[in-house]
């Protein structure tokens, strides 16, 4: 088993030693196959322990060596495998080698291909140490290891100035956020005197219920989180990292960097369950963030823009459910959120290659009869996040409308907006794409085509996991013995569950059916709208009211350069001026003052003997007179 592994977690890694140092030199087909090949062998590994392991199997602790102590805290570097991590590692390798078998004909036409394939395989290898290190500093070692990651692909072509700035915008804020988690990890280890997860799980019963301690230490790891999975205020940086390849959007948004803020909570449900205080904060910020992107996606016209603040939006009902206290089904809708999300995202870059570049809805339409298959698979990814019946999204998001009417009624009815928005911009998105006239150039006409197979393979392999996924985690009423599986196989990890309120079944069914009318009322509004009335897109200064805020994004854009980038712009100004003309004032002052003394000392030093006599006998005389009149 630990030889498994270890050789798991190291594959992806010799992926990206050998694009990285010797991909120039090598076909691109051998580049891209291998790396998909060793991502694809990862998987394999994981799915084999998956199929063997038992959901009873106590937490395996694998160490590799004894790495540090300070203080007295050790700090070994081990991995940890247990029900939660094997989950991650499936999703993370199951996904990561569809988008790696999908860039292959993605990037295929890029100069810089070796470049990308070696950075997707450390993004991956990154991640599996962030989700199977065992404890939270190697988990803080893989949450850098994806955030310069992220820089890298976000900025591929960094030629471009406004990649490059979404690039920096994403690392920037992001350091914010890992401030936050690095506070916390520490407070751990002062408090625990350790910072593995099983050692602090034992030991977090001797924190007070509720104190300001227990308080400081998960609102602090959870900042972190705000930052690495896109939660208010910290998540204008994720609609920008649109600016890297599609794959890359796929990757980031689906399976990996934004769901490790999730992770980090469920992974220390042992600490936040004893915070209720911290576990509101969470849900209402969830909840804020939620709406917020939703709103935002409503009068968005590029593609991936929606998708962007859809994943926002969808971050927002996991930290819902956190906040709720339901850890299990926040990990069910991360996990079918990864399904039809990379779905969607390749979707769109199969669009956008068909478009030959265009992301801007505005000029597409009618695709549907040129791109058969992205078509129909986008549309099973829109059903999915949109809550058709018994599909994946659906099942997973009535589940956490459930946990939040039964925990206040007016955060279901938010929480209900929020869902009836995603179904609003999702079939706009689909309408306007897909269905009308073509309304791009007669050389984008010209140029339709549906994509190679090894792009749509990995569609036609996500929609069916977009369709079955919510078998994975059937609501308790349907039987006894195919019900709540995925809360089974996480029973030993989510060691303190919260005891919360439960509705009855005739209000589960009730607000399952609101749930269904709702979804088929906003399809058959959004499809008078725009495929009967075949009403378009308009540019940003043509909407009026509501629209125009969301299409300006809520202006939250320019508020955070007004409050935080002008005033970090004249705090540096101010510097730069007391620099110039106070501190270089006072150094030119002695500095002149020295050259000044020094030169006219100079003049007494002219090698003429004489004029040393006299001014020795003058000085002679001086010491005299002085000392004459001092006695």
């Amino acid at each position: 088993m630990e030889s498994l592994i270890i050789t798991l977690v190291a594959l992806p890694l010799i992926g990206f030693l050998i694009a990285g140092l010797f991909g120039k030199h090598l076909p691109k087909i051998m580049v891209g196959g291998l790396n998909t090949l060793l991502v694809f062998i990862s998987f394999c590994i994981a799915g084999s322990i998956f199929m063997n392991y038992d959901a009873n199997t106590p937490v395996q602790i694998i160490t590799l060596y004894k790495w540090f102590s300070v203080a007295g805290v050790p700090v070994d570097f081990a991995l940890q495998l247990d029900q939660l991590s094997l989950m991650m590692v499936l999703i993370i390798t199951g996904i990561g080698s569809l988008i790696h078998l999908y860039s292959i004909g993605y990037m295929s036409e890029d100069p810089g291909f070796y470049k990308f394939f070696s950075y997707l395989n450390l993004f991956v290898f990154s991640m599996l140490i962030l989700v199977l290190g065992s404890n939270y500093l190697l988990l803080y070692i893989g949450w850098e290891g994806v955030a310069v990651c992220s820089y890298l692909l976000i900025g591929f072509w960094y030629t471009n100035e406004e990649y490059s700035a979404a690039a920096r915008k994403a690392f920037i804020m992001n350091r914010i956020g890992d401030l936050g988690l690095l506070i916390g990890v520490f407070a751990i280890a002062y408090h625990v005197g350790a910072v593995d997860y099983l050692t602090v799980a034992e030991n977090a019963s001797k924190f007070e219920y509720n104190s300001v301690a227990i308080i400081f230490i998960t609102v602090s790891l959870f900042i972190g989180a705000m930052g690495k999975s896109a939660q208010l205020p910290l998540f204008t940086w994720l609609p920008d990292a649109m600016a890297g390849p599609t794959p890359v959007s796929a990757l980031i948004h689906a399976a990996t960097m934004v769901t490790a803020g999730i992770y980090l909570i469920v992974r220390s449900n042992f600490l936040f369950t004893l915070a209720p205080t911290s576990m509101d904060f969470i849900m209402w910020v969830g909840l804020i963030t939620s709406l917020i992107a939703s709103f935002i996606a409503l009068r968005q016209n590029d593609i991936k823009k929606v998708l962007a603040y859809s994943t926002v939006s969808q971050l927002g009902f996991m930290f819902i459910a956190l906040g709720a206290g339901s850890y299990t089904i926040a990990m069910f809708h991360l996990m079918t959120h990864a399904f039809f999300k990379a779905l969607l995202f390749l979707g769109s870059g199969s669009v956008i290659h068909a478009m030959g570049g265009e992301q801007d809805m505005r000029k597409m339409g009618g695709l549907k009869k040129h791109i058969p298959i992205t078509y129909w698979t986008f549309l099973i990814g829109t059903l999915a996040i949109a809550g058709f019946p018994f599909l994946s999204g659906m099942v997973s998001k009535d589940e956490i409308l459930a946990v939040a009417f039964a925990k206040n009624p007016i955060v279901w009815f938010l929480t209900f907006v929020s869902a009836a928005m995603t179904g609003i911009y999702m079939f706009r998105l689909l309408y306007l794409t897909f269905f009308g006239n073509f309304r791009g150039s007669k050389e984008q006409e010209h140029h339709l085509h549906e994509s190679p197979l090894n792009m749509t393979l990995p569609l036609v392999v996500l929609a069916i996991l977009s369709v079955v996924g919510g078998l994975f985690n059937l609501p308790h009423f349907v039987s006894h013995e195919h019900s709540d599986k995925l809360g089974h196989w996480l029973n030993k990890v989510i060691i303190a569950p919260i005891e919360t309120q439960e509705v009855s079944l005739q209000t589960e069914l009730i607000l399952m059916g609101v749930t269904v009318a709702m979804f088929f009322v906003v399809w058959f509004i959004v499809r008078n709208t725009y495929l009967t009335k075949g009403k378009m897109a308009l540019p940003e200064n043509k909407y009026t009211g509501w629209e125009k805020l969301s299409a300006q994004k809520l202006k939250i854009d320019e508020i955070y350069n007004s409050l935080f980038v002008k005033t970090a712009e004249s705090m540096g100004k101010a510097a730069s001026m007391f620099d110039k003309s106070v501190v270089d004032g006072i150094v030119n002052f002695i500095g002149k003052g020295t050259q000044d003394t020094g030169k006219s000392l100079k003049r007494v030093q002219n090698g003429n003997v004489e004029t040393y006599v006299l001014i020795m006998s003058l000085a002679v005389g001086i010491i005299l007179i002085v000392n004459f009149l001092l006695n």
